[in-house]
């Protein structure tokens, strides 16, 4: 088939086309479509990324996550490609980052104290821990707790991309699947994977409200750490300890219900 007609055809037709051939051609129409997409992606992370992370190295790996997208999409699923997308784009550069280990290792021996701490406190507790328990708990004062998040936070590659359960490959559900959007965040409209997908939103909707709004404002409203301090009229930099403050409380709640639950 000649290349003008591939251009004539609908996105819809294309996608059933290339699930059926694989047609290179295809192929390279949807990565010259979507690449503006990892360009997008790359520089929202790269804000949040020390100065030593070049942008073009972001867009490099982020192009990994593209091809996996495309290769394995399956519009049957009634899922937006470009939402797909970004998560496989997001979860390949973060991937990336981890594999050339470029975090200091005394920040990442503070975010697993961190982590640990709260892990032992919520599953004490039953319930959020403030930023007061968790520095006492860490043996220094509030201020510091929070200069230590913001450390944390402005070097962290700590990603909600993370697979929380893996069945075969094509059942893998990760932590920021669960956010699709604010609809999805009622797990009484959970059909798919339903018993996972319902832990992972109980555990989104039990944390603290301005922390649940940074993961959907980021994760589904596609909003910049900027963009969402004007929403809750904190800094930036507020707004990246929100976030990491988010994941960890996940991670930690997750980690404890997967004990009982697989």
């Amino acid at each position: 088939m000649r290349e003008k007609l591939l251009e004539d055809m609908s996105e819809e037709e294309l996608w059933t086309m290339y699930r059926e051939t694989k047609n290179p051609k295809v192929r390279d129409l949807f990565v010259k479509q979507y690449a503006p997409l990892v360009k997008y992606v790359a520089g929202k992370i790269a804000m949040a990324m020390p100065h030593n992370v070049e942008f073009d190295d972001l867009v490099g790996f982020g192009v990994f996550g593209l091809f996996d997208a495309i290769s394995k999409f399956d519009p049957e699923k009634h899922v937006k490609f470009k939402t797909y997308a970004v998560t496989r784009i997001r979860g390949a550069i973060f991937d990336e980052l981890r594999s050339i280990d470029w975090v200091p290792r005394s920040i990442r021996q503070k975010t697993r104290e961190v982590e640990e701490v709260v892990h032992r406190l919520e599953a004490s507790l039953g319930r959020a821990a403030s930023d007061k328990e968790i520095s006492r708990e860490l043996g220094i004062s509030v201020a510091e707790f929070q200069k230590l998040m913001l450390k944390i936070s402005s070097t962290s590659i700590l990603s909600l991309n993370d697979v929380w359960y893996s069945g075969d490959d094509n059942d893998k559900v990760s932590i920021v699947e669960s956010i699709e959007s604010p609809q999805s965040m009622n797990p009484d409209t959970i059909i798919e994977k339903e018993e996972i997908k319902r832990v992972i939103i109980n555990a989104i909707n039990e944390l603290p409200e301005k922390e649940k709004k940074v993961l959907v404002l980021y994760y589904y409203e596609d909003l910049t750490l900027k963009e969402i301090g004007k929403v809750l009229e904190v800094t930036e930099s507020r707004v990246s300890q929100l976030h990491t403050k988010a994941i960890m409380r996940l991670r930690a709640k997750l980690t404890n219900i997967k004990k009982g639950i697989l």
